[in-house]
């Protein structure tokens, strides 16, 4: 017998598109959703089969026709054997509403447009994109985090270049893991409502660790300071030779070198690099991966002046013993390498993805790249 499309069936169907198309439906006011399904009732002939089982799903589909929210269709069929029979042919479900509650959903359904409605008086009638964007982690806050997601959207429209720090705002239960975790969705409504790029606030400047590696250059006697970039950015110190390391164990090792300094430049902290006007040309030394030139690209693209070095063919193959294996290699387009830093990254590909991480370098063979003694 051909398989009978039960109402759990149609409320499991149900279920699989509210979970998946809700809260769009939300965030675009969408009323004319349907979920229409054909139940794809037995012949007479396979009913004869099993009867009772036919009649079964005849009944449970009457029971689920009072006030559930399917609209059936029923037909006629006369059959010779078994007489005038009415089946159900199609269950339709029309609108968000009834889809809901078929999927056993009509809470989180109200949840969702009570609160993206809300969201979207406070935001603008045009903020239906971002509110799509973000539909879902506004549906599985907290409540009590969704009011003080309200309270902050709310605070930052009346003050809209306040000036200052997360801690200081006078909102109850507001800190800086809070807007932290929630900065994409914080930023998102707010720029929707007022059109502000940023929330207006004072951000702390981000840590910048330096090693000087010549004492004529410290920071009055200090040769390893972590500072904020904004504050070694105004400092006096003008070094000759700027080495940015990906990885902290390197800038760690290196050993004094006449007006140098060692900056720590791993993953997005290059981007702090940039920020530092005496750092406009520097040496980098990055893990020779597809991830290491992604951070040299980067760089660059933030109008640095980046010599690479042991980012070579020649340090590649002489270290083939040590290689690795990338798991994630970037695959990315950098626009900014040189034609030889392009042939070290095909080769990393051509070999399997491999990579060499900065610290199975030898320290001899590293310094005498970096014509350091």
């Amino acid at each position: 017998m051909t398989t009978l499309v039960s109402p759990a069936d149609v409320r499991a169907r149900a279920k699989k598109l509210f979970d998946r198309d809700a809260r769009m439906w939300a965030a675009e006011q969408q009323a004319d959703v349907m979920l229409d399904v054909p139940l794809h009732p037995p012949t007479e002939r396979a009913a004869l089969d099993d009867l009772g089982r036919v009649r079964a799903w005849v009944e449970a589909w009457r029971e689920a026709d009072d006030g559930s929210g399917f609209q059936l269709e029923w037909a006629l069929r006369s059959w010779p054997r078994i007489g005038s029979q009415e089946v159900p042919v199609r269950a339709v479900l029309r609108g968000p509403d009834a889809i809901a509650r078929a999927a056993g959903q009509t809470d989180a359904w109200r949840l969702v447009v009570t609160r993206l409605d809300e969201l979207r008086q406070l935001t603008g009638a045009d903020s239906g994109g971002v509110l799509r964007a973000h539909a879902r982690a506004v549906a599985d806050l907290e409540e009590s985090d969704f009011e003080r997601l309200v309270d902050v959207l709310t605070w930052l429209r009346a003050n809209p270049a306040s000036g200052r720090l997360v801690r200081e705002l006078p909102i109850r239960g507001i800190h800086t893991k809070w807007i932290e975790a929630r900065r994409g969705l914080v930023e998102g409504l707010h720029r929707a409502a007022t059109g502000a790029l940023s929330l207006g606030l004072r951000e702390p400047s981000p840590l910048v660790r330096v090693r000087v590696l010549d004492a004529a250059l410290s920071f009055g006697g200090l040769t390893d300071v972590t500072a904020p970039v904004d504050d070694l950015a105004v400092s006096r110190i003008r070094p000759d030779r700027v080495f940015v390391f990906e990885n902290l164990s390197t800038v760690l090792a290196m050993p004094d070198v006449p007006g140098a300094v060692a900056v720590h430049g791993g993953g997005h902290r290059v981007d702090l690099i940039a920020r530092l006007p005496w750092a406009r040309t520097v040496t980098y030394w990055g893990d020779l991966d597809s991830h290491g030139f992604a951070i040299l690209n980067q760089l660059r693209a933030r109008g640095v002046n980046a010599v690479s070095v042991l980012m070579d063919m020649t340090t590649l193959f002489d270290h083939r013993d040590l290689w690795g294996v990338d798991p994630t290699p970037n695959v990315s387009v950098f626009d900014l390498l040189s034609p030889d830093e392009r042939a070290t990254l095909h080769s990393l590909s051509a070999e399997g993805n491999v990579r060499l991480e900065q610290e199975r370098v030898g320290w001899d063979y590293a310094l005498s790249k970096l014509e350091v003694r």
